[in-house]
C-alpha cells in the first residue's frame, strides 16, 4: 500500500491549472513589456478566458473532485476547518482551499472579461470594445487595472499557502497536481477516479474557442478615432 496511488485530479483539470500558471505569467509580463507586445496580452487574454470557462463548466460535468459540488464550502466549514488545525490531507479540496479556487476563478473571469473591452487611452483596445462608448470601457478599464492588483495579492496568498502545506505539513500537492495521483493510503478507493474523460474535455473547450471566436469576429471595429 505504501507504493500505491490513486488517480484523484484529472488531466484536463491539471492541464488548466498549469496553463493558467502560463498565461497569467505572461498576461503580466506583455502587458509591462511595451505597447509593441500588446497583440500577445490580447492572446493570453483570450487563453485565460476560455481556461476559466472550461474550469467552470468543468466544476458541473467533470470528474468528482473536480465538481463544485464535491468540495465548496460555506463560512461555517471554512471556520471550523481553521479552527481544528487538523494537518491531515484531504482528498480533494480542503474546505480553505476550495474557497480559494473559487476567488481565483472569479477574479480571473472579472479580469479577463474586463480586458474585453478595456482600451490603454493610446491606440489599443480589447475586441468587444466596438460594442460599448468611450465612458463605459474607461469605467471598464479602470476595473481592469484594479482587479488585476487583487488577483495579484490572491495569487501570493495562494502560493504561500501551498509553501506552507508542502514546507510545513509535508503534504504532497505540488506532486498530486503535477501526476494527479495520491497515496493509496490518504484516497479510499471509492473515492478515486477512474479516468479524465478527455473527449469531453476537447468537446468543451472546442465549443468555448468557438463561441469567443464569433463574439469577436461579431463585434463592430473600433475607430482608433475614439480615443
Amino acid at each position: 500500500m505504501e507504493n500505491q496511488t490513486r488517480l484523484v485530479w484529472d488531466l484536463p483539470l491539471r492541464l488548466t491549472h498549469w496553463l493558467l500558471v502560463v498565461c497569467i505569467a505572461g498576461s503580466w509580463a506583455t502587458h509591462y513589456a511595451g505597447i509593441q507586445w500588446f497583440p500577445w496580452h490580447r492572446r493570453f487574454g483570450y487563453a485565460v478566458l476560455v481556461l476559466v470557462t472550461f474550469r467552470i463548466v468543468w466544476g458541473l460535468v467533470g470528474t468528482r473532485h473536480a465538481r463544485f459540488a464535491n468540495f465548496v464550502a460555506g463560512p461555517r466549514r471554512i471556520a471550523a476547518y481553521l479552527r481544528s488545525g487538523s494537518s491531515r490531507e484531504w482528498v480533494g479540496h480542503n474546505p480553505l482551499g476550495a474557497f480559494s479556487v473559487l476567488a481565483m476563478l472569479a477574479l480571473l473571469l472579472v479580469q479577463a472579461l474586463t480586458g474585453l473591452f478595456a482600451n490603454d487611452e493610446i491606440a489599443n483596445a480589447g475586441p468587444l470594445y466596438g460594442w460599448v462608448d468611450q465612458a463605459t470601457s474607461n469605467r471598464l478599464t479602470g476595473w481592469h487595472g484594479a482587479n488585476s492588483n487583487l488577483l495579484l495579492a490572491l495569487i501570493v496568498l495562494h502560493l504561500a499557502a501551498v509553501a506552507w502545506y508542502v514546507l510545513g505539513r509535508r503534504q504532497g500537492l505540488l506532486r498530486a497536481m503535477l501526476s494527479g495521483r495520491k497515496p493509496a493510503g490518504l484516497v479510499p478507493a471509492e473515492e478515486a477516479i477512474s479516468g479524465s474523460r478527455p473527449w469531453l474535455a476537447v468537446l468543451v473547450v472546442l465549443c468555448l474557442c468557438a463561441a469567443l471566436a464569433i463574439a469577436v469576429a461579431t463585434a463592430p471595429e473600433a475607430s482608433i478615432a475614439l480615443f
